[in-house]
């Protein structure tokens, strides 16, 4: 969390659309958002008898990408939507950010809302909308009472409800409070469960952007996504694209977190030295570890190590080339002497937790991966559990509605593509090669102490039996 009344954490050279204001009490408001020039954006459309379609046009020519993982063209989502078909169409901000590792939404609802709520009111605009929902994450109070309170701020001044700013353009908007699914994050669970139905995915075609929210044309953007359009529409596409890269326009807000020395929330330019941001913007790894390797965008990335991080920028185009994604900008830093065997495991355990059980292969696949895991941690691992676990992977790829299981899929196989010799070494002798641990400063640590202590010149056993043994 940023201290109130001090600049964000500013990294690198280059603009800053969202981190660019001292964070204080009431820089959240209303009043303080318009001090910074907060819904001129919205009065240049309506004022100036933009259309609808020249908004989306504006859109697609900045290059905007989707910040929720996909990087798919905001632009080209929006376009596909048919404007005066006689259907009413839906935009939806997804807010349910699940990821684990990613809280970079959170920091924009909580901070920025009127921005966030002026980018929806814009996109519903451009979709000639006349309903918008924002679907939140169960868990977030503070973000869900600051949207709760920018909402009612909004029409209260006359930018939501009828007649906008005395146009003939009118919106509603219903903040929804989903309740703590990992599943729900995916777009047609989301809508499913806005319909009051159980949170599953279906299947696409037909797409949402033609039966969405309630069977009709609907919009589903990630709140940055959102964030962007106040800054694309006020200040032209041509001034956005020229930050950032050809590829990446703009900027990524990124939330590090792990053994990163200064975990937070980062906003950074496409384009920005990945080796820089990590060691010098975010100080290196704690206790002054080397790195281990990073896991780029939440957990649904595959991880890479500092070799493949060398020379690299946080942009999409960087990430893919070094082999994986910047994904949700959830990035994990991991230090040398972690337990990568643990860390599978835990991964592993939460998509088999967040599993809706819809698909066969997901539903099933996720509990033997986290058996497999769970065995080969209390020392009973079996040779051919390696190749299983790919095998598993590799029977979810493709195979299920929603991208869970490929995601968990990834995962795991990545973490063994670069350390296969460490789940080799847990099979082979029952335990660690790291003794288990999974932080900088091991909690298990005193514990293997005393039992060396009382075991001089023995080899240190797993945790469990270290507990078995009452030493732990």
């Amino acid at each position: 969390m940023t201290a109130p009344g001090v600049l964000p954490a500013q990294v690198g050279p280059g603009r800053k659309f969202f981190m660019n204001h001292p964070v204080t009490a009431d820089s959240h408001t209303l009043a303080a958002y318009r001090a910074r020039g907060g819904y001129q954006a919205l009065a240049k459309v309506l004022g100036s008898g933009m259309s609808p379609a020249d908004v989306t046009k504006e859109v697609s020519a900045s290059g905007l990408l989707g910040h929720g993982g996909a990087a798919f063209p905001a632009g080209r989502k929006w376009g596909v939507v048919k404007l005066n078909d006689g259907e009413p169409h839906y935009v939806c901000m997804n807010a349910d950010e699940g990821e684990p590792g990613t809280f970079k939404d959170r920091w924009l609802l909580e901070q920025v809302p009127h921005m966030c709520l002026e980018g929806l009111i814009l996109g519903s605009y451009a979709l000639m909308g006349r309903h918008a929902f924002i679907y939140i994450r169960g868990e977030f109070d503070l973000a869900w009472r600051r949207m709760r309170d920018a909402i009612e701020e909004a029409y209260a001044a006359g930018l939501l409800g009828e007649r906008i700013l005395g146009s003939d353009f009118s919106l509603d908007v219903v903040l929804y409070r989903g309740a703590g699914s990992y599943v729900c994050g995916e777009a047609s669970a989301m809508l499913a469960s806005l319909e009051g139905k159980k949170g599953w995915p279906r299947n696409r075609p037909p797409r949402l952007t033609v039966k969405g929210l309630y069977q009709k044309p609907t919009v589903v953007n990630n709140v940055e996504t959102l964030a962007n359009i106040p800054v694309i529409v006020g200040e032209g596409a041509e001034a956005f694209r020229k930050v950032g890269t050809a590829k990446s326009p703009g900027t990524q807000m990124i939330s590090i977190s792990g053994h990163i020395a200064r975990p937070g929330v980062y906003e950074v330019e496409y384009g920005y030295s990945w080796e820089t941001f990590l060691y010098e913007d975010c100080g290196g790894m704690q206790g002054g570890r080397a790195l281990k390797c990073v896991i780029p965008g939440g957990v649904s990335t595959k991880v890479l190590d500092p070799e493949q991080l060398k020379g690299r920028t946080l942009d999409h185009a960087s990430a893919l080339a070094a082999g994986s994604q910047l994904g949700s900008g959830g990035m994990i830093a991991i230090a040398e002497g972690t337990c990568m065997v643990r860390l599978a495991r835990v991964i592993q355990r939460f998509y088999h937790h967040e599993s809706c059980g819809q698909c066969t292969p997901c539903r099933e696949g996720m509990g033997w991966m986290e058996r497999i895991l769970d065995r080969i941690v209390r020392g009973e691992g079996r040779p051919e559990d390696i190749d299983r676990l790919y095998h598993i992977s590799a029977a979810n790829d493709g195979t299920t509605i929603c991208s869970l299981g490929d995601s968990a899929g990834y995962a795991c196989s990545a973490i063994l593509d670069h350390y296969r010799h460490e789940f080799e070494h847990y099979i082979t002798h029952g335990r660690s090669m790291m003794d288990g641990a999974l932080t900088v400063e091991d909690p298990f640590a005193e514990s293997l102490a005393r039992w060396r202590a009382a075991h001089p010149g023995a080899l240190a056993p797993s945790l469990a039996a270290a507990a078995a043994a009452g030493h732990a």
